[in-house]
């Protein structure tokens, strides 16, 4: 079964920072718009970014702006979400998935052809 693999996840203090990165060996990602989701304890899932398959379409929720930079190196077969300034708030399973030729024109789930298994990024103190 195709799938991405997600790694970067871990703890890290109020105002740190994290760079996730998602990655396959079993297809050529540049195909695909990258989108990020999170998953916190008790809540639903929800869209984060999203980069289109060129790379000249970004997109992010409202709560991460300014905070977070999706990118892709396609060279690498790899997508990037750098977070900084982080909060206790962005505490969550963090999922990557990818959607033949997207363009993100939204965060929604509805769409992406394969998805991560997750990592967990918990922001504390």
């Amino acid at each position: 079964q195709l799938q991405l693999v997600e790694s970067g996840g871990g703890l890290v203090q109020p105002g740190g920072s994290l760079r996730l990165s998602c990655a396959t060996s079993q297809f050529t990602l540049n195909y695909y718009a990258i989108g990020w989701f999170r998953q916190a304890p008790g809540k639903e899932r929800e869209g984060v970014s999203c980069i289109s398959h060129s790379g000249d379409s970004t997109i992010y929720a409202d709560s991460v702006k300014g905070r977070f930079i999706i990118s892709r190196d396609d060279a690498k077969n790899t997508g990037y979400l750098e977070m900084n300034s982080l909060e206790p708030e962005d505490t969550a399973v963090y999922y990557c998935a990818g959607d033949l030729f997207g363009d993100c024109s939204s965060l929604s789930e509805n769409g992406y052809d394969y998805w991560g298994q997750g990592t967990q990024v918990t922001v504390s103190s």
